[in-house]
């Protein structure tokens, strides 16, 4: 579990909000369903071939969607093989800020040498060396680690002033088994290292606004912080910001960047917005229908494991939307719905209706089914 979601995992009960705020657009309704028709034997016996069989090889990755303009170029092996000198590089600009030598051999990995030149820094009161320290201590790189040592440490920097101390020192208080749970602590831990830039603390902080006023006057105090921890890249903040933007009455240039953020969420990995960017991009919500492109995505999602995803995938094969009808698919990606615990009568009315073999096919594929 990341440490954003860690401290608060709060965006289901955000999407309950949004979904119950003035003016709300449904952002995950339901794709269309259609049964094809029923078989002759009975439904028992087609029902015992769904319990899993056997093992196998995984399925192959789902590539992206996303279409790129970049393409390799042969130019400069064609210089090469012509015997043509290549161009100076441009002088390199002259670097006159702070040289952190122990945050610079952490990044590459020389974990030793990282804590032999931010120890002596720490012991002297430096906050951004004992926030090292303690990362090297609470990690084992290089050392044993040492998790007693690692909160001292992680308190002086968070003392000092260190936004991303005062974040993880935040999340220890909360949390409480390593130091005694003071929850008022460490929400003003939690201002201060947002305040001073922290992207997860902003998020945090955002999440800790929302859970104290529920409804519209909570978001849009959250919003700003949200935003400003989506803009730094924090996955759960650009999912709520999407969901923020689509469904409260905001500034229309907000508004139409709202599948965007949905799809920076999603190229993250973050398994929710890839669901929910199939559906936008099916139901034309946040801009126009793309069947094709909301099928590829629901298809990542499935692969996944996202049971709901695999759930709509089926339906997606059974109607041929954003893509080509195929019923050992679509009963493939339902059979293994089902086993997660999601039942659908329409689906199920559909796979005791296609052919033996082809509910053969879908099992065999099922079981070599491994989420990735």
């Amino acid at each position: 579990m990341t440490a954003t979601r860690f401290f608060l995992a709060g965006l289901l009960g955000l999407a309950a909000l949004l979904a119950a705020a003035p003016g709300g657009q449904a952002a995950s309704s339901d794709v269309m369903k259609r049964m094809l028709g029923g078989g002759d034997e009975s439904r028992a016996m087609k029902h015992d071939r769904l319990s899993p069989t056997g093992n196998a090889l995984a399925l192959p990755t789902l590539d992206s969607p996303q279409k790129s303009d970049i393409a390799p170029s042969g130019g400069l092996n064609l210089l090469a093989r012509m015997g043509a000198a290549l161009p100076d590089l441009p002088p390199e600009k002259t670097f006159t800020g702070k040289v952190d030598e122990a945050y610079g051999a952490y990044q590459r990995g020389y974990y030793l040498e990282a804590m032999d030149l931010a120890l002596p820094k720490a012991q002297k009161g430096e906050a951004a060396a004992q926030t090292l320290v303690a990362e090297l201590l609470n990690n084992g790189f290089g050392v044993r680690r040492n998790s007693k040592d690692a909160v001292f440490w992680y308190e002086q920097a968070a003392r000092a002033g260190d936004p991303n101390a005062q974040f993880k020192y935040a999340l220890m208080l909360m949390d409480g088994d390593l130091v005694a749970r003071d929850k008022k602590k460490a929400d003003e831990l939690m201002w201060k290292a947002a305040r001073g830039g922290n992207p997860q603390a902003q998020f945090n902080v955002a999440q800790i606004l929302v859970a104290a006023k529920p409804g519209p006057e909570g978001l849009a105090e959250a919003l700003p912080w949200y935003e400003k921890a989506a803009a730094k890249g924090v996955p759960d903040a650009e999912y709520a910001l999407a969901q923020i933007y689509v469904a409260l009455p905001v500034e229309a240039g907000k508004k139409a960047a709202a599948r965007d953020w949905l799809l920076k969420a999603a190229k993250s990995g973050f398994d929710t917005a890839l669901f929910d960017l199939a559906v936008w991009n099916i139901n034309g919500v946040g801009g126009a229908r793309d069947y094709e492109t909301g099928f590829q995505w629901m298809k990542r999602a499935a692969n996944r494991g996202h049971v709901l995803a695999q759930n709509k995938l089926a339906h997606l094969y059974v109607n041929a939307i954003g893509t080509r009808p195929d019923p050992v698919e679509a009963a493939k990606w339902y059979v293994l719905s089902r086993r997660a615990g999601l039942a659908d009568l329409d689906l199920e009315d559909f796979f005791l209706g296609i052919e033996d073999e082809q509910q053969k096919q879908a099992i065999h594929r099922a079981n070599q089914f491994r989420a990735r």
